[in-house]
């Protein structure tokens, strides 16, 4: 259920996506032709004035198919002959859509749930944040000389830089500081893992289970969001600590582990899993968690939209500057891996439905503003292409936009087909 979920939600982000330039190109009197839900052999088709509304037979994605897209017409409502504002709309008018349904969604997760900021609730003991000059309260507004605007933003920026010492920038009652932190780091390890996250590393609640890692021994024996965990073969677990330490000398030996849900103690067996742990860094702070009123959710919308196209326009440097591996690009099959995973994770129906609207809304932004790449075959590259011509004071040759096009549908159907491999082997391997 949880993946039929994400699939429709990703089909929704496309759809609502070629709704927006459909949209557009009727308000610009740009003639449609057809507007298509999936893609492939047409199954059902019904003509509505000049438009012909169709259901194709894969159902994945849409598309939009406006007169004088991609060849040259006559029409004086061809796309081809209308003037540029209009054809520059009509192209953003897809990206426009996917941040319109990412605020409504996002407005709506965070006016229930609410939202994360940059001021620090907690800060652990000898810690990096602790030895910078950081003290709770404060607010981080800029890490490696980068604007933050969300926690997110820190976790980004802390893992591109490597765990390197950087400045950070900071408020506290309205006064800017400034500071070097130096994050701590942990090599790559191997450790025993039961398949469960947590909200935070130390205190009194690092032992009650926030998430359950698909594929792991902790879903399988049916552990949940909110269990907390007590006892591991009668050794008694405090917190989180105490449970990684015990794992890492249990090994890959059975556990009996003894949760505490709703009051109720419940056991299960499970073997823990080997896994390998990437380096890790460090900071040794958490922020804090605030909840507003309706206006205070959809500003808080807009911020978080804003960092994430931002991000977008980052992983694409650090994909050329190799300091993010090509492997780990996404594609459609990933996406929708991700958002059953993330709908998974809720312990009752409300928290999977707030799960399911976070990355849906997170997969919108990402989706349109990855379209506004100036790359072929991308709203961007269309967006550039009219900027050139309104240099120019005329329309690049046909023959050349065509070729460009041609190349860029084969580099985007290899990149397609190498981002579905990489989506592939991620869910074999969990």
């Amino acid at each position: 259920m949880n993946y039929i979920l994400a699939f429709v939600a990703f089909n929704v982000i496309v759809i609502v996506h070629e709704l927006g330039h459909f949209l557009a190109a009727k308000k610009f009197g740009i003639k449609v032709d057809e507007f298509s839900l999936f893609i492939g052999p047409k199954l059902w088709s019904t003509q509505r004035g000049e438009t012909l509304y169709s259901i194709r037979l894969f159902p994945i994605m849409a598309y939009v198919k406006m007169e004088g897209e991609e060849e040259a017409s006559t029409s004086e409502r061809a796309f081809n002959n209308k003037p540029r504002y209009a054809r520059a709309l009509t192209a953003f008018g897809g990206p426009l859509a996917n941040l319109i349904l990412a605020a409504v969604l996002l407005t709506i997760m965070f006016s229930i749930q609410g939202y994360s900021t940059t001021e620090i609730n907690r800060i652990d003991k000898d810690s990096p944040a602790s030895a910078a000059g950081l003290q709770e309260g404060d607010t981080i507004t800029k890490y490696g000389g980068n604007g933050v605007f969300m926690p997110l933003d820190v976790m980004q920026f802390l893992y591109v830089s490597k765990g390197k010492p950087v400045d950070i920038e900071y408020e506290r009652n309205s006064i800017k500081y400034t500071g070097t932190i130096t994050p701590e780091i942990f090599p790559e390890t191997t450790a025993y893992r039961i398949g469960v996250g947590f909200s935070t590393n130390t205190g009194a609640d690092s032992n009650v289970i926030q998430s359950i890692t698909p594929g792991y021994p902790a879903e399988k024996v049916g552990l949940q969001a909110g269990d907390r965990i007590v006892k591991v073969n009668d050794v008694d677990i405090t917190d989180r600590s105490s449970l990684v330490s015990y794992l890492e000398k249990n090994k890959e030996k059975e556990v009996n582990i003894k949760v505490l849900r709703n009051n109720t103690e419940v056991n299960v067996n499970l073997v823990p899993k080997e896994d390998k742990i990437s380096e890790q860094y460090i900071l040794g702070l958490e922020f804090t968690e605030k909840k507003g009123n309706l206006w205070d959710s959809f500003r808080e919308s807009l911020i978080f939209s804003y960092s994430i196209i931002r991000s977008v326009g980052y992983s694409l440097v650090w994909l050329v500057t190799g300091q993010v591996k090509l492997n780990q690009m996404m594609g459609p099959i990933g996406m929708v891996s991700s958002i059953g995973s993330a709908v998974q994770q809720g312990p009752n129906l409300m928290a999977k439905l707030l799960y399911l609207l976070y990355t849906t809304g997170l997969m919108s932004i990402a989706i349109g503003a990855t379209n506004l790449i100036p790359f072929p075959m991308l709203d961007g590259n269309r967006l550039v292409l009219i900027g050139i011509e309104a240099i120019r004071r005329k329309p690049l040759n046909p023959e050349k936009e065509a070729f460009i096009s041609m190349v860029g549908f084969v580099l985007i159907i290899l990149i397609a087909v190498y981002a579905a491999f990489n989506d592939i082997v991620r869910l074999i391997n969990g």
